[in-house]
């Protein structure tokens, strides 16, 4: 039943692309829009792993039962508390954003889910999920996740200027979208500054956090880039269009990939979603928000894109509509090829 927490292995959720986010505060609205871009597009069946307080379980049944059958048939979900399995709950609910730090106990959670893909709830689809979960086989036989930078120029990345603990990289990583092997995660020995021997995830977070909560901002993103630090062959880097963020174009054009191929995931942090800083992003949330489920998506998701876009040419983000149009605009034309196909398919028997 949806709602309802399942332990045992079934068939379909074998089948499923897991998405895991956290939501706390005032984050209820956003992360649905979040996960209604996920559906819109996704093509294989998804099953979500939605870890809200108390109070907005009920808002989330509600809200999701209120979906169209045709979309709720493409996904499962199961609604979590809010857990911490180490150390003072009180300090990681409050490390950084609320609840953010849940993300770290993941792999200790949710132990019969093997892969696994986290995003903050200020995420938005524009291809379907199918294309970043296929990353997963691209992992060596050391990397267990996946991560996009934090920032494409060092000269004006936040780690590489301010950071005092250790980080991945040369820029650090960005946690927003977070692609696990949980299975590997749960079976690795990680190396770090505190035991020679290594030492297991979950054991190993409280320990971390006690060494450098005076030294990290970002509260879990930081312990995470402390972590990679120590054992970056367990990381996969993904390209920024994976994880594209107002940094990338507000200081100018900094992500290749996005101009080559268009934003795959927009990730709007900074609550660029809500205010009128960055409007190009509040045009995209606002439109998938606003989209009815069974309208035809040209008519009422793209073309009202188009015109808000026009609206944002003065930005230096709105400067570039193809980088935020083009894969949203590739993704909606398979969705109508694969209809046709499937049409033509029902109504002529050879």
């Amino acid at each position: 039943k949806p709602g309802e927490q399942k332990h045992s292995k079934e068939p379909s959720s074998l089948q499923c692309m897991h998405l895991a986010v956290v939501a706390c505060g005032d984050r209820l609205e956003e992360t649905l829009i979040m996960l209604k871009s996920a559906v819109l597009f996704s093509n294989r069946r998804l099953c979500f792993h939605i870890f809200a307080e108390d109070s907005l379980k009920p808002d989330f049944e509600k809200k999701l039962k209120e979906w169209p059958s045709s979309y709720t048939k493409k996904f499962e979900y199961n609604i979590y508390p809010i857990t911490f399995s180490v150390g003072n709950a009180q300090e990681w609910k409050k490390l950084f954003k609320p609840c953010a730090a849940q993300r770290l106990f993941l792999p200790v959670i949710l132990k019969d889910v093997d892969s696994l893909l986290y995003v903050d709830t200020d995420v938005l689809f524009l291809r379907p999920i199918d294309d970043i979960w296929h990353i997963l086989k691209e992992f060596n036989s050391t990397q267990l996740a996946a991560m996009a930078p934090e920032h494409e120029i060092p000269k004006i990345g936040w780690y590489s200027r301010f950071a005092r603990h250790p980080y991945y990289g040369t820029t650090g990583v960005n946690s927003g979208v977070m692609l696990m092997n949980l299975t590997r995660i749960r079976n690795t020995r990680f190396k770090n500054s505190m035991i020679p021997s290594g030492l297991s995830w979950e054991e190993m977070l409280y320990p971390l956090y006690q060494k450098y909560k005076n030294y990290i901002t970002w509260g879990d993103q930081d312990l995470l880039n402390i972590i990679f630090y120590f054992n970056p062959e367990c990381l996969y880097v993904f390209p920024c269009q994976w994880n594209y963020r107002p940094d990338h174009c507000m200081y100018g054009s900094n992500c290749k990939g996005a101009e080559e191929e268009g934003v795959s995931i927009l990730h709007g942090n900074r609550g660029v979603y809500h205010d009128d800083k960055q409007p190009t992003f509040k045009a995209l949330y606002e439109v998938i928000r606003d989209f009815p489920f069974e309208d035809n998506l040209f008519q009422s998701l793209y073309y009202p894109l188009q015109s808000k876009f026009l609206d944002t040419v003065h930005t230096l983000c709105g400067r570039i509509p193809q980088v935020f149009l083009k894969q949203i605009e590739k993704t909606m034309k398979k969705v109508y090829e694969n209809r046709v196909i499937v049409y033509l398919g029902a109504n002529h028997r050879y």
